[in-house]
Protein backbone atom coordinates (compact mmCIF):
# COMPACT_ATOMS: atom_id res chain seq x y z
CA UNK A 1 0.00 0.00 0.00
CA UNK A 2 1.46 3.33 -1.08
CA UNK A 3 1.92 5.91 1.68
CA UNK A 4 0.84 9.48 1.04
CA UNK A 5 3.08 12.35 2.15
CA UNK A 6 1.47 14.22 5.08
CA UNK A 7 0.22 17.66 4.07
CA UNK A 8 -0.61 20.70 6.16
CA UNK A 9 -2.37 23.92 5.17
CA UNK A 10 -2.04 27.01 7.37
CA UNK A 11 -4.89 29.10 6.12
CA UNK A 12 -5.47 32.86 5.79
CA UNK A 13 -3.01 34.44 8.20
CA UNK A 14 -0.81 37.51 8.05
CA UNK A 15 2.58 36.27 6.90
CA UNK A 16 5.91 37.46 8.30
CA UNK A 17 8.29 35.52 6.10
CA UNK A 18 11.53 36.06 8.07
CA UNK A 19 13.33 37.90 5.27
CA UNK A 20 12.59 41.36 6.67
CA UNK A 21 9.92 42.00 4.02
CA UNK A 22 6.65 43.66 5.07
CA UNK A 23 3.90 41.45 6.44
CA UNK A 24 1.46 39.97 3.91
CA UNK A 25 -2.17 39.65 5.07
CA UNK A 26 -4.47 36.98 3.72
CA UNK A 27 -1.79 34.37 3.04
CA UNK A 28 -1.86 30.59 3.17
CA UNK A 29 1.10 28.20 3.47
CA UNK A 30 0.98 24.64 2.15
CA UNK A 31 3.42 22.05 3.55
CA UNK A 32 4.17 18.60 2.17
CA UNK A 33 6.34 16.39 4.33
CA UNK A 34 8.89 18.66 5.97
CA UNK A 35 9.03 21.30 3.20
CA UNK A 36 6.94 24.31 2.27
CA UNK A 37 5.55 23.82 -1.24
CA UNK A 38 3.37 26.90 -1.70
CA UNK A 39 2.89 30.38 -0.23
CA UNK A 40 -0.09 32.06 -1.87
CA UNK A 41 -3.14 34.26 -1.33
CA UNK A 42 -5.72 32.51 0.78
CA UNK A 43 -8.17 30.32 -1.13
CA UNK A 44 -11.16 28.56 0.41
CA UNK A 45 -9.66 25.89 2.70
CA UNK A 46 -9.85 22.29 1.58
CA UNK A 47 -9.50 19.12 3.62
CA UNK A 48 -8.17 17.10 0.74
CA UNK A 49 -7.85 16.62 -2.98
CA UNK A 50 -6.78 14.00 -5.48
CA UNK A 51 -3.41 13.74 -3.73
CA UNK A 52 -4.92 12.85 -0.36
CA UNK A 53 -6.01 14.51 2.88
CA UNK A 54 -4.79 17.90 4.14
CA UNK A 55 -4.68 18.97 7.79
CA UNK A 56 -5.92 22.57 8.05
CA UNK A 57 -4.92 25.15 10.68
CA UNK A 58 -7.09 28.26 10.50
CA UNK A 59 -4.84 31.31 11.00
CA UNK A 60 -7.52 33.92 10.32
CA UNK A 61 -6.70 37.01 12.40
CA UNK A 62 -3.35 35.51 13.40
CA UNK A 63 0.29 35.70 12.28
CA UNK A 64 2.18 33.01 10.37
CA UNK A 65 5.97 33.20 10.74
CA UNK A 66 9.09 31.03 10.87
CA UNK A 67 9.91 29.15 14.05
CA UNK A 68 12.33 31.05 16.26
CA UNK A 69 16.02 30.15 16.33
CA UNK A 70 18.02 30.69 19.53
CA UNK A 71 21.66 30.78 18.48
CA UNK A 72 22.94 30.75 22.08
CA UNK A 73 21.14 28.16 24.20
CA UNK A 74 23.07 25.94 26.64
CA UNK A 75 20.98 22.80 26.89
CA UNK A 76 23.32 20.95 29.27
CA UNK A 77 23.45 23.64 31.98
CA UNK A 78 20.25 22.73 33.81
CA UNK A 79 19.38 26.24 35.09
CA UNK A 80 22.13 26.49 37.73
CA UNK A 81 22.08 29.17 40.42
CA UNK A 82 25.85 28.98 40.90
CA UNK A 83 28.83 28.02 38.76
CA UNK A 84 29.53 25.07 41.03
CA UNK A 85 26.12 23.61 40.18
CA UNK A 86 26.94 23.83 36.49
CA UNK A 87 30.38 22.24 36.72
CA UNK A 88 30.42 19.97 39.77
CA UNK A 89 26.94 18.69 40.63
CA UNK A 90 24.98 16.00 38.75
CA UNK A 91 26.60 13.29 36.68
CA UNK A 92 26.94 13.66 32.91
CA UNK A 93 24.39 10.87 32.53
CA UNK A 94 21.88 12.77 34.66
CA UNK A 95 22.61 15.98 32.75
CA UNK A 96 21.74 14.20 29.51
CA UNK A 97 18.37 13.03 30.82
CA UNK A 98 17.68 16.47 32.29
CA UNK A 99 18.51 18.10 28.95
CA UNK A 100 16.05 15.80 27.18
CA UNK A 101 13.35 16.93 29.58
CA UNK A 102 14.18 20.61 29.13
CA UNK A 103 14.33 20.36 25.32
CA UNK A 104 10.55 19.98 25.17
CA UNK A 105 10.14 23.30 27.02
CA UNK A 106 12.26 25.07 24.42
CA UNK A 107 10.25 23.61 21.55
CA UNK A 108 6.88 24.37 23.13
CA UNK A 109 7.97 28.01 23.54
CA UNK A 110 8.13 28.34 19.75
CA UNK A 111 11.89 27.83 19.43
CA UNK A 112 12.15 25.22 16.73
CA UNK A 113 15.96 25.39 16.39
CA UNK A 114 18.88 26.11 18.70
CA UNK A 115 22.64 26.24 18.61
CA UNK A 116 24.27 25.04 21.81
CA UNK A 117 27.68 26.75 22.07
CA UNK A 118 29.30 24.60 24.71
CA UNK A 119 28.53 22.48 27.74
CA UNK A 120 29.09 19.22 29.55
CA UNK A 121 31.10 16.54 27.78
CA UNK A 122 29.37 15.31 24.64
CA UNK A 123 25.89 15.59 26.16
CA UNK A 124 24.89 18.11 23.49
CA UNK A 125 25.91 15.68 20.76
CA UNK A 126 23.80 12.91 22.31
CA UNK A 127 20.84 15.25 22.75
CA UNK A 128 21.05 16.45 19.13
CA UNK A 129 21.20 12.90 17.79
CA UNK A 130 18.38 11.60 20.00
CA UNK A 131 16.05 14.43 18.95
CA UNK A 132 16.93 13.85 15.31
CA UNK A 133 16.20 10.13 15.78
CA UNK A 134 12.72 10.98 17.09
CA UNK A 135 13.21 9.61 20.61
CA UNK A 136 11.56 12.67 22.17
CA UNK A 137 10.42 16.12 21.04
CA UNK A 138 12.92 18.95 20.91
CA UNK A 139 14.31 21.65 18.64
CA UNK A 140 16.67 20.88 15.80
CA UNK A 141 20.22 21.48 17.02
CA UNK A 142 23.83 22.15 16.34
CA UNK A 143 26.17 21.81 19.28
CA UNK A 144 29.67 22.38 20.58
CA UNK A 145 31.40 20.30 23.23
CA UNK A 146 33.23 21.80 26.18
CA UNK A 147 34.47 25.22 25.22
CA UNK A 148 38.17 25.87 24.99
CA UNK A 149 39.60 28.10 27.72
CA UNK A 150 43.03 29.21 28.87
CA UNK A 151 43.81 29.85 32.52
CA UNK A 152 42.74 33.42 31.80
CA UNK A 153 39.56 32.56 29.91
CA UNK A 154 35.91 32.24 30.81
CA UNK A 155 35.85 28.60 31.98
CA UNK A 156 38.80 28.49 34.41
CA UNK A 157 36.80 29.81 37.37
CA UNK A 158 38.27 27.92 40.28
CA UNK A 159 41.55 28.30 42.23
CA UNK A 160 44.72 26.68 40.90
CA UNK A 161 44.44 23.84 43.40
CA UNK A 162 41.00 22.92 42.01
CA UNK A 163 41.67 23.50 38.30
CA UNK A 164 39.10 22.76 35.59
CA UNK A 165 37.35 19.47 36.47
CA UNK A 166 36.41 17.04 33.71
CA UNK A 167 32.77 17.73 34.55
CA UNK A 168 33.15 21.44 33.73
CA UNK A 169 31.59 23.16 30.73
CA UNK A 170 35.10 24.22 29.66
CA UNK A 171 38.37 22.42 29.02
CA UNK A 172 41.74 23.95 29.84
CA UNK A 173 44.11 24.37 26.87
CA UNK A 174 47.11 26.58 27.63
CA UNK A 175 49.30 25.64 24.65
CA UNK A 176 48.74 25.46 20.92
CA UNK A 177 49.41 21.72 20.98
CA UNK A 178 46.73 21.25 23.61
CA UNK A 179 44.30 23.36 21.56
CA UNK A 180 44.95 21.30 18.44
CA UNK A 181 44.54 18.01 20.33
CA UNK A 182 41.24 19.12 21.86
CA UNK A 183 39.81 20.35 18.56
CA UNK A 184 40.64 17.01 16.92
CA UNK A 185 39.17 15.07 19.85
CA UNK A 186 35.92 17.06 19.91
CA UNK A 187 35.39 16.76 16.18
CA UNK A 188 35.90 13.00 16.40
CA UNK A 189 33.28 13.07 19.20
CA UNK A 190 30.70 14.53 16.82
CA UNK A 191 30.48 18.27 17.56
CA UNK A 192 29.25 20.72 14.94
CA UNK A 193 31.01 23.72 16.47
CA UNK A 194 34.24 24.53 18.26
CA UNK A 195 33.67 27.16 20.96
CA UNK A 196 36.51 29.41 22.14
CA UNK A 197 36.03 31.09 25.53
CA UNK A 198 37.97 34.33 25.88
CA UNK A 199 37.90 36.43 29.07
CA UNK A 200 34.61 36.74 30.95
CA UNK A 201 34.02 40.48 30.51
CA UNK A 202 36.64 41.39 27.94
CA UNK A 203 39.08 42.61 30.57
CA UNK A 204 41.98 41.10 28.62
CA UNK A 205 42.67 38.92 25.57
CA UNK A 206 42.84 35.31 26.81
CA UNK A 207 43.72 33.74 23.41
CA UNK A 208 46.37 35.30 21.19
CA UNK A 209 45.63 36.16 17.57
CA UNK A 210 47.77 33.21 16.50
CA UNK A 211 45.99 30.77 18.81
CA UNK A 212 42.56 31.79 17.49
CA UNK A 213 43.89 31.44 13.93
CA UNK A 214 45.29 27.95 14.54
CA UNK A 215 42.05 26.72 16.14
CA UNK A 216 39.92 28.19 13.37
CA UNK A 217 42.03 26.89 10.50
CA UNK A 218 42.05 23.37 11.91
CA UNK A 219 38.30 23.31 12.58
CA UNK A 220 37.55 24.65 9.11
CA UNK A 221 39.84 22.12 7.50
CA UNK A 222 37.86 19.42 9.31
CA UNK A 223 34.58 21.00 8.11
CA UNK A 224 33.37 22.41 11.42
CA UNK A 225 32.29 25.90 12.46
CA UNK A 226 33.96 28.09 15.09
CA UNK A 227 32.41 30.61 17.45
CA UNK A 228 33.98 32.64 20.25
CA UNK A 229 32.89 34.27 23.48
CA UNK A 230 34.52 37.66 22.89
CA UNK A 231 33.43 40.83 24.63
CA UNK A 232 36.61 42.88 24.39
CA UNK A 233 37.73 44.64 21.25
CA UNK A 234 41.05 42.76 21.03
CA UNK A 235 39.37 39.35 21.16
CA UNK A 236 36.78 40.38 18.57
CA UNK A 237 39.53 41.67 16.31
CA UNK A 238 41.45 38.39 16.66
CA UNK A 239 38.27 36.50 15.70
CA UNK A 240 37.79 38.68 12.62
CA UNK A 241 41.39 38.10 11.49
CA UNK A 242 41.02 34.35 12.00
CA UNK A 243 37.71 34.18 10.13
CA UNK A 244 35.56 32.58 12.82
CA UNK A 245 32.00 31.86 11.77
CA UNK A 246 30.19 34.05 14.31
CA UNK A 247 31.01 36.02 17.45
CA UNK A 248 29.20 35.96 20.79
CA UNK A 249 28.69 39.27 22.64
CA UNK A 250 31.13 41.90 21.26
CA UNK A 251 29.60 44.72 23.32
CA UNK A 252 32.92 46.48 24.06
CA UNK A 253 34.17 46.93 20.48
CA UNK A 254 35.93 50.10 19.40
CA UNK A 255 34.63 52.00 16.38
CA UNK A 256 37.53 50.67 14.28
CA UNK A 257 36.75 47.05 15.15
CA UNK A 258 33.06 47.63 14.44
CA UNK A 259 33.96 48.75 10.93
CA UNK A 260 36.17 45.70 10.41
CA UNK A 261 33.44 43.37 11.67
CA UNK A 262 30.91 44.93 9.30
CA UNK A 263 33.29 44.55 6.36
CA UNK A 264 34.00 40.91 7.24
CA UNK A 265 30.36 39.82 7.10
CA UNK A 266 30.85 37.72 10.26
CA UNK A 267 27.59 37.71 12.26
CA UNK A 268 27.41 38.99 15.84
CA UNK A 269 25.21 37.30 18.45
CA UNK A 270 25.11 39.94 21.22
CA UNK A 271 23.13 37.79 23.67
CA UNK A 272 21.47 40.53 25.72
CA UNK A 273 18.84 38.47 27.55
CA UNK A 274 21.00 37.16 30.40
CA UNK A 275 22.47 40.55 31.42
CA UNK A 276 19.11 42.28 30.90
CA UNK A 277 17.23 39.73 33.01
CA UNK A 278 19.87 40.10 35.73
CA UNK A 279 19.68 43.89 35.67
CA UNK A 280 15.90 44.13 35.43
CA UNK A 281 14.68 41.21 37.52
CA UNK A 282 17.67 39.85 39.45
CA UNK A 283 16.62 41.39 42.76
CA UNK A 284 13.33 39.47 42.59
CA UNK A 285 15.17 36.14 42.78
CA UNK A 286 17.98 37.01 45.16
CA UNK A 287 20.77 38.08 42.81
CA UNK A 288 23.35 40.10 44.72
CA UNK A 289 23.05 43.91 44.51
CA UNK A 290 26.60 44.00 43.16
CA UNK A 291 25.74 41.65 40.30
CA UNK A 292 22.54 43.53 39.49
CA UNK A 293 24.39 46.87 39.46
CA UNK A 294 27.21 45.47 37.31
CA UNK A 295 24.87 44.11 34.66
CA UNK A 296 22.76 47.28 34.62
CA UNK A 297 25.90 49.33 33.88
CA UNK A 298 26.96 46.71 31.33
CA UNK A 299 23.66 47.13 29.46
CA UNK A 300 24.12 50.91 29.47
CA UNK A 301 27.61 50.57 27.98
CA UNK A 302 26.52 47.97 25.45
CA UNK A 303 23.64 49.90 23.89
CA UNK A 304 25.63 52.63 22.06
CA UNK A 305 28.24 50.11 20.85
CA UNK A 306 25.62 47.80 19.39
CA UNK A 307 23.70 50.71 17.89
CA UNK A 308 26.88 51.77 16.08
CA UNK A 309 27.36 48.19 14.91
CA UNK A 310 23.86 48.08 13.44
CA UNK A 311 24.35 51.39 11.64
CA UNK A 312 27.71 50.17 10.30
CA UNK A 313 26.01 47.15 8.74
CA UNK A 314 27.06 44.36 11.12
CA UNK A 315 24.92 41.24 10.70
CA UNK A 316 23.08 40.26 13.90
CA UNK A 317 21.86 36.86 15.08
CA UNK A 318 19.59 36.39 18.10
CA UNK A 319 20.60 34.29 21.11
CA UNK A 320 19.78 34.37 24.80
CA UNK A 321 22.22 32.36 26.97
CA UNK A 322 19.24 30.30 28.09
CA UNK A 323 20.08 27.59 30.58
CA UNK A 324 20.83 29.62 33.71
CA UNK A 325 18.50 30.26 36.65
CA UNK A 326 17.99 33.80 35.31
CA UNK A 327 17.22 32.48 31.81
CA UNK A 328 15.38 29.18 32.37
CA UNK A 329 14.41 27.09 29.37
CA UNK A 330 11.22 28.01 27.58
CA UNK A 331 10.67 31.34 29.31
CA UNK A 332 12.84 34.11 27.80
CA UNK A 333 13.95 33.08 24.30
CA UNK A 334 11.82 35.71 22.58
CA UNK A 335 12.94 38.49 24.91
CA UNK A 336 16.09 38.88 22.82
CA UNK A 337 13.93 40.29 20.02
CA UNK A 338 12.44 42.87 22.37
CA UNK A 339 15.94 43.88 23.50
CA UNK A 340 17.19 44.20 19.93
CA UNK A 341 14.33 46.62 19.35
CA UNK A 342 14.67 48.59 22.59
CA UNK A 343 18.47 48.66 23.03
CA UNK A 344 19.87 48.34 19.52
CA UNK A 345 17.22 50.18 17.52
CA UNK A 346 15.98 47.32 15.34
CA UNK A 347 12.53 47.37 13.82
CA UNK A 348 10.42 44.37 14.83
CA UNK A 349 10.85 42.90 11.35
CA UNK A 350 14.63 43.24 11.63
CA UNK A 351 14.58 41.58 15.04
CA UNK A 352 12.49 38.69 13.69
CA UNK A 353 14.95 38.27 10.82
CA UNK A 354 17.83 38.08 13.35
CA UNK A 355 15.98 35.25 15.13
CA UNK A 356 14.99 33.36 11.97
CA UNK A 357 16.68 33.57 8.57
CA UNK A 358 19.96 35.09 9.80
CA UNK A 359 20.27 32.78 12.80
CA UNK A 360 19.89 29.80 10.44
CA UNK A 361 23.65 30.13 9.88
CA UNK A 362 24.17 28.74 13.37
CA UNK A 363 22.29 25.59 12.27
CA UNK A 364 24.38 25.23 9.09
CA UNK A 365 21.09 25.75 7.23
CA UNK A 366 21.36 29.26 5.80
CA UNK A 367 19.02 29.48 2.82
CA UNK A 368 17.04 26.42 3.90
CA UNK A 369 15.65 27.46 7.28
CA UNK A 370 14.14 30.56 8.81
CA UNK A 371 12.08 31.89 5.91
CA UNK A 372 8.56 31.02 4.76
CA UNK A 373 8.96 30.31 1.07
CA UNK A 374 8.55 27.34 -1.29
CA UNK A 375 11.28 24.76 -0.87
CA UNK A 376 12.24 25.81 2.66
CA UNK A 377 12.10 23.62 5.75
CA UNK A 378 8.69 23.80 7.39
CA UNK A 379 9.45 25.16 10.88
CA UNK A 380 6.56 27.55 11.51
CA UNK A 381 4.56 29.36 14.16
CA UNK A 382 0.98 30.59 14.23
CA UNK A 383 0.74 33.46 16.72
CA UNK A 384 -2.44 35.01 18.09
CA UNK A 385 -1.20 38.57 17.82
CA UNK A 386 0.89 40.94 15.72
CA UNK A 387 4.63 40.91 16.49
CA UNK A 388 5.17 43.88 14.17
CA UNK A 389 2.94 46.00 16.37
CA UNK A 390 4.09 44.44 19.65
CA UNK A 391 7.24 42.31 19.54
CA UNK A 392 6.63 41.21 23.15
CA UNK A 393 3.68 39.07 22.05
CA UNK A 394 6.19 36.35 21.11
CA UNK A 395 7.11 35.95 24.80
CA UNK A 396 3.57 34.88 25.72
CA UNK A 397 3.31 31.12 25.24
CA UNK A 398 -0.48 31.30 25.53
CA UNK A 399 -0.50 33.20 22.22
CA UNK A 400 1.09 30.32 20.33
CA UNK A 401 -1.77 28.73 18.40
CA UNK A 402 0.53 26.27 16.64
CA UNK A 403 4.19 25.28 16.59
CA UNK A 404 5.26 23.25 13.56
CA UNK A 405 8.70 21.62 13.40
CA UNK A 406 9.80 19.75 10.30
CA UNK A 407 6.26 19.91 8.94
CA UNK A 408 4.64 18.33 12.00
CA UNK A 409 2.52 20.16 14.59
CA UNK A 410 3.97 20.02 18.11
CA UNK A 411 1.64 18.81 20.84
CA UNK A 412 0.97 21.90 22.98
CA UNK A 413 -1.74 20.27 25.08
CA UNK A 414 -1.35 19.40 28.71
CA UNK A 415 0.44 21.27 31.49
CA UNK A 416 3.77 22.99 31.03
CA UNK A 417 6.56 20.45 31.63
CA UNK A 418 8.03 20.84 35.10
CA UNK A 419 10.37 18.66 37.10
CA UNK A 420 11.60 18.20 40.65
CA UNK A 421 14.98 19.79 41.36
CA UNK A 422 16.88 17.41 43.61
CA UNK A 423 19.22 18.58 46.38
CA UNK A 424 22.14 16.91 44.60
CA UNK A 425 21.80 19.51 41.84
CA UNK A 426 22.07 22.53 44.11
CA UNK A 427 25.10 24.16 45.70
CA UNK A 428 24.91 23.60 49.45
CA UNK A 429 24.44 27.25 50.45
CA UNK A 430 24.36 27.92 54.20
CA UNK A 431 23.29 31.57 53.91
CA UNK A 432 23.38 34.47 51.47
CA UNK A 433 25.16 36.79 53.92
CA UNK A 434 27.30 36.57 57.06
CA UNK A 435 25.46 36.76 60.37
CA UNK A 436 27.65 39.29 62.19
CA UNK A 437 27.17 40.76 65.64
CA UNK A 438 26.46 44.15 64.06
CA UNK A 439 23.79 42.75 61.75
CA UNK A 440 21.83 41.68 64.83
CA UNK A 441 22.56 44.47 67.33
CA UNK A 442 23.68 47.44 65.25
CA UNK A 443 26.85 49.54 65.45
CA UNK A 444 29.33 48.82 68.24
CA UNK A 445 29.66 52.57 68.77
CA UNK A 446 26.09 52.75 69.98
CA UNK A 447 26.68 50.85 73.21
CA UNK A 448 23.55 52.06 74.92
CA UNK A 449 21.28 50.75 72.16
CA UNK A 450 23.14 47.45 72.17
CA UNK A 451 22.75 47.05 75.92
CA UNK A 452 19.03 47.77 75.66
CA UNK A 453 18.65 45.15 72.93
CA UNK A 454 20.62 42.64 74.93
CA UNK A 455 18.54 43.27 78.03
CA UNK A 456 15.33 42.99 76.04
CA UNK A 457 16.43 39.64 74.63
CA UNK A 458 17.15 38.09 78.07
CA UNK A 459 14.15 36.45 79.82
CA UNK A 460 13.08 38.27 83.01
CA UNK A 461 13.40 36.33 86.29
CA UNK A 462 11.75 38.86 88.57
CA UNK A 463 8.15 38.32 87.49
CA UNK A 464 8.33 41.37 85.17
CA UNK A 465 8.47 43.94 87.99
Amino acid sequence: MERTTPRLLIYNGTLIDGSGAPAQPGTSVLVEGNRIVAVEPAQPPRNGDAHGPITVIDATGKTIMPGLIDAHCHMTYGEPRAEEELDLYASLEYRALRAAWNAQKVLRAGVTSISDPGGSGFVGVALRDAIQAGMFPGPRMTTAGRFLTTSNGIADYYPLWVGVPDSSSGVLVNTQDAMIDEVRRQIKGGVDIIKIGDSVFGQHQAFSDEEVRVITELAHRLKRRVTIHARGSEAVDAAIKAGVDWIMHGELMTDEVIERLAASGIPLCPTLTLPANTADYGERVGASPRRVYHYARHMERSAPVLQKARKAGVTFMAGTDSGFSLTPYGHWHARELELLVDYVGFTPLEAIRAATSTAARALNLAGELGTVAPGKLADLLVVDGDPVRDIKVLQDRSRLTAVIKDGRPVDLSGPWPERTVWPSERTQVVSAEDLTYESVYGSRENGEVMRERLEASVPRTDGGI
